[in-house]
């Protein structure tokens, strides 16, 4: 296909969608233009890793991994630019993001943010440089999401002043560490930190040690012993691998010690009293990766889209009447109700994506973060990298069904997209777990003590906190009340299409499901046990966990809209946001009706008005894609040269 010139809408497009860290894309695109970064499948994991390590490189001699580190470290500290960048990566090949994302992000980010000057000075401008490559060893065979449950330990000896670290089990075995299989050669080892109190032992939680793995030729070190976990499903550029240690012996000063710290006579000693508060302390300075993650997921969707819609807008398949020629696949309006509401939601999702990486470069450049709004960020990033991921999935794989054969080629990219974002959904943090997390935070109206409650004692706080919560919205609080008080709650068809009515649904919806969820947690946990009640409720909590997801991402697409300063891209923004509005109140439409919001007609005007807006949207449909900015190297597929579709 040939290049297409770009419309000036679709750059006003580009410019909103883009957001504050503009600048930072601009860049990131250029480089990510340059032949080295053109994606390539290569299913053979030793060449596929072995282009990944050149390119990663390439990336460090290019300086682009110092935005991520403070400035006193050797970095610039600009946080929002070196999230975008790594999200960025996806577009080329998630293989590279995720190895830049354990090195720079995981493994780097705990160096920096658990650990202290001792750490800061040897380390950091070497993880920099790549001369120190480490891999991040949180996941256990036997626990993942439970990451105050790991079984590794790292147990003081006073005598030589060592930590002793231990898999104790079978089941402590590290698993799925990216980079512990071939490149890296020291391990940020989460573990049980035991120390000798009155000589008896005493377990402070899970803290984080550096660990040597292997040395410079790439052999294990002894008492360490690795293994390569080879072929996955996916990301064949990766690394991963599993470590078991067996009493690993690492000087004292190796445990990163800004949350925690044991003095030469194992004295343990930590600015955090409660040790639940404390881990959640630690975790929450992490949350990067949990951010990138899902911003990863949202570009490769991006893509995926960007060359469906391309093939749709070349590919012919059927002669309509009183016309010989076939028609376009993209003007039959079952191809556009299939690609046409993930573009919307692939836009909403990305306003919302910037608002997030907005806040986390706001709370991580703060020299006093508010604790409160370090509790809402990391319940965010649970709940949009959920969103993020969830959405790839299915536009990924919509995009591959959408070009039929051509799809499922592996020179058209498609299949890789499909195969690499699987497991997104799954890695830093199941998405089941981190919906659940989302409602957690709301049902308690984030209360101060949250983060030390068990579950048990989670399940007693909400019961007794029904109706206690006040709606928080999350964009900009004056456009939000405008837009509601211009609300039209009428019977009519054309008050769905009114956006204060649209926000005053996904508004109503996440208020009626928090309120009935407390309500019946409150009623069940006076006929059985806390753990019982919630398990009794847990489709009705992801059910509302989702339903705010669904609201904080409408409301930054509508403050997304309002930052856009052309008219008529505003004006088909409009449309797209009413499309991803629609098409969320269609998917739950059985809720809406059972509990009156919508009549069986006005349920109709809903699929309706998803129709109408489709067709508004064909003549836009290459304008909706230039807008995600996908350079033409990283978009490339074979399908989309007409050469290739001549027989």
């Amino acid at each position: 296909m040939a290049p297409q010139t770009t419309t000036s809408i679709a750059q006003h497009l580009r410019s909103t969608l883009d957001g504050r860290f503009r600048d930072a894309k601009n860049h990131t695109r250029e480089w990510l233009g340059q032949d080295q970064f053109r994606p390539h499948y290569t299913p053979n994991t030793v060449l596929a890793r072995a282009k990944v390590l050149e390119q990663m490189k390439l990336i460090a001699a290019a300086g682009i991994p110092d935005e991520g580190f403070r400035k006193e470290h050797g970095g610039t500290g600009d946080v929002g630019a070196a999230i975008t960048m790594i999200e960025m990566l996806a577009m080329s090949d998630l293989s590279l993001m995720v190895k830049a994302g354990v090195q720079w992000g995981l493994f780097g980010g705990a160096v920096e943010n658990l650990g202290t000057e001792r750490h800061h000075d040897p380390y950091v401008k070497k993880v920099i440089s790549l001369e120190l490559r480490g891999c991040f060893a949180m996941t256990e065979t036997g626990h993942g999401s439970d990451v105050q449950s790991l079984e590794t330990t790292a147990t003081y000896d006073a005598e030589t002043e060592e930590f002793i670290v231990n898999s104790p089990t079978p089941s402590a075995r590290k698993d799925y560490i990216g980079g512990a299989a071939e490149t890296a050669t020291v391990a940020a080892v989460f573990a049980q930190l035991i120390t000798t109190e009155n000589g008896e032992q005493v377990n402070h939680g899970v803290h984080c040690v550096l660990v040597p793995i292997r040395d410079e030729e790439g052999n294990d070190l002894p008492g360490v012993t690795t293994t390569d976990c080879h072929y996955k499903g996916g990301l064949p550029g990766v690394d991963n691998g599993r470590i078991m240690f067996d009493h690993v012996r690492v000087p004292r000063v190796n445990l990163l010690n800004k949350y925690g710290d044991v003095a030469a006579d194992g004295t343990y000693s930590s600015p955090v009293e409660n040790p639940n508060r404390r881990f959640f302390t630690m975790i929450g300075t992490l949350i990067r990766g949990r951010v990138t993650v899902g911003g990863s997921a949202g570009n490769a969707a991006r893509v995926a889209l960007d060359i469906a819609t391309r093939y749709a807008l070349e590919r012919r398949q059927f002669t309509a009447p009183d016309d010989e020629g076939e028609v376009l696949i993209m003007d039959y309006l079952v191809h556009q109700r299939r690609l046409f509401p993930l573009i919307a939601r692939s836009y909403a999702l990305q306003f919302a994506q910037n608002e997030l990486v907005s806040k986390c470069h706001d709370m991580q450049t703060s020299d006093f973060p508010d604790a409160e709004e370090q509790r809402e960020l990391e319940s965010r990033a649970a709940g949009l990298k959920a969103a993020n991921t969830w959405h790839a999935s299915k536009a990924i794989q919509e995009a591959r069904e959408a070009c039929g054969g051509a799809g499922y080629m592996a020179e058209n990219r498609l299949i890789a997209l499909r195969a690499d974002t699987d497991v997104f959904t799954t890695f830093e943090g199941d998405n089941h777990v981190l919906t659940q997390l989302v409602a957690k935070e709301l049902l308690t109206a984030y209360a101060d003590d949250i983060k030390s409650m068990s579950p048990v004692d989670w399940v007693r706080f909400a019961a007794n906190t029904v109706g206690e919560r006040v709606l928080k919205r999350t964009a900009a609080e004056k456009i939000m009340q405008t837009i509601v008080d211009t609300r039209q709650d009428s019977e009519e068809e054309g008050s769905l299409f009114n956006r204060g009515t649209q926000v005053n649904m996904f508004e109503e919806r996440e208020e009626y499901l928090l309120s009935s969820v407390a309500r019946r947690l409150q009623g069940k946990s006076k006929e059985m046990s806390a753990f019982d009640a919630f398990n009794a409720v847990q489709d009705h909590v992801l059910h509302a966990a989702s339903a705010h997801i669904d609201r904080i991402v409408l409301e930054a697409f509508v403050a997304g809209i309002d930052s856009c300063e052309n008219p008529e891209a505003r004006e088909l923004l409009d449309i797209v946001c009413d499309l991803y509005a629609l098409s969320v109140i269609e998917e739950d439409k059985a809720w809406y009706i059972e509990h009156g919001y919508l009549s069986t007609g006005r349920a109709k005007a809903v699929t309706r008005g998803i129709n109408d807006r489709c067709r508004a949207l064909r003549p836009h449909a290459r304008e909706l894609v230039d807008g995600f900015g996908i350079p033409e190297p990283l978009r490339y597929a074979e399908m989309l040269h007409p050469e290739n579709l001549s027989d």
